[in-house]
């Protein structure tokens, strides 16, 4: 039986002035799986992701979620379908703990005062279920924590809110060894819990550790959307450098 895409972008155009930054770009993700965004800086992935975030509205192309046509006007309706998107700064505030994080614009009141408790409690909840146990407390303040724990922060503040697509912008950027196979485990339990994963990244071994699917932009274009286990490193590479791989990407030149 075939599997509704979560997510889905047909004929996707954007562009700022002059520039056309998207043409005609596809791109799906799926259920249950990780979909890898790569693609050579410029090729259009940070533009997709606020594309898919609601931050910019495209020129022309359709946008289905879960096999429906919808509109996404701004981070709000990403939101409020069950989109996250968290990007590469992470936008954690360093004077506030990781409940207060987690919550931010969103918080849960009981009468005119905030629930802390349940807050708390949803708060631990959420890392519990997503088996983090490198947070010492959840009220520990972001100024205190590794860059990896942030990261893990950041991400479980996207699942909290009952989301089903979550995009990850370069996730293990400047992290090292041991904090970014801990977050590339997390990265695969939330698909592993059927959420769509959507994985920007320039590491080719972290998108073939634990990728489904590959989708490789070139200078704005879909080359390639593919299987993981069907294509080699050099394949990818091959994609996002020149644009084509053997039979896969732009036909040749003539």
């Amino acid at each position: 039986m075939a599997v509704t895409p979560a997510l889905e972008l047909r004929g996707i155009d954007k562009s700022f002035g002059p520039v056309k930054v998207l043409h005609d770009v596809a791109f799906t993700a799926y259920p249950g799986e990780v979909t890898a965004l790569v693609g050579d800086n410029g090729a259009g992935k940070t533009t997709l992701v606020k594309c898919i975030g609601g931050i910019h509205p495209f020129d022309a192309g359709e946008y289905r979620f879960q096999g429906e046509p919808v509109q996404v006007g701004s981070p709000r309706d990403a939101a409020a379908l069950g989109i996250e998107v968290v990007h590469q700064d992470l936008a954690l505030c360093e004077n506030l703990d990781i409940v207060q994080n987690m919550f931010l614009g969103r918080e849960r009141h009981r009468g005119l005062v905030l629930d802390e408790a349940a807050m708390e409690e949803q708060a631990a909840r959420t890392l519990s279920a997503l088996s983090v146990r490198s947070v010492r407390s959840v009220r520990q303040r972001i100024s205190t924590l590794s860059g990896g724990q942030r990261q893990t922060v950041a991400i479980a503040r996207a699942v909290l809110w009952d989301s089903s697509v979550v995009v990850l912008d370069e996730p293990a950027a400047a992290l090292g060894v041991a904090q970014t196979q801990q977050v590339l485990e997390l990265v695969r339990r939330l698909a592993d819990k059927g959420l769509a994963v959507v994985l920007i990244s320039h590491n080719m071994n972290d998108v073939f550790a634990v990728s489904d699917r590959v989708v490789a932009l070139y200078l704005g274009r879909t080359v390639a959307q593919v299987r993981t286990s069907d294509v080699t490193h050099a394949q990818v590479v091959e994609l996002i450098t020149a644009g084509r791989s053997g039979d896969l990407g732009l036909p040749p030149a003539s």
